[in-house]
């Protein structure tokens, strides 16, 4: 009998531990529909154009398909260069977060790492890489022709 008692204690604890999760679910949902009912009451219904099934980004007007544009290769080095760099500042955050339990030891690590990355971006600059406009980037050194 006494284990009878126990198993109902512990379903009306559990029974008990639930109301304020099912109260919180039943408030989220009449909120969410009480914010769709009235946008729906007091909002305007905008008709269907060709004007509103158009892309428009930043003011500028869709010329053409997507297919027919052509991006210069600049283009596609920036956006490289800019997730190569990005993904730096990713461990170089996680680095100086855990600093203390990485010690000098780690401290050398993300030095090397910043520096390799800063050599890359020297060369990257010195060839002309991220040069836009008209093109300055140097060319590899020919091979002398061997007969």
């Amino acid at each position: 009998m006494g284990t009878e008692a126990g198993a109902a204690a512990a379903a009306l604890q559990v029974n008990q531990d639930l109301w304020p999760f099912a109260l919180y679910a039943f408030a989220v949902a009449g909120l969410l529909a009480a914010t769709l009912g009235i946008s729906r009451l007091i909002g305007s219904a905008t008709p269907r154009t060709s004007a509103t099934d158009q892309p428009f980004e930043s003011g500028v007007i869709a010329a053409g398909e997507a297919d027919q544009v052509r991006l210069t290769i600049e283009f596609y080095l920036i956006a490289m260069f800019f997730v190569i760099f990005d993904l730096e500042a990713v461990f170089i955050f996680a680095w100086a977060v855990a600093f203390e339990e990485l010690g000098w030891r780690g401290y050398v690590g993300a030095s090397v790492f910043i520096l390799v990355l800063l050599l890359a971006l020297l060369y990257e600059w010195r060839t002309g890489v991220l040069d836009w406009g008209v093109l300055k980037r140097t060319k590899p050194p020919q091979r002398p022709e061997t007969g």
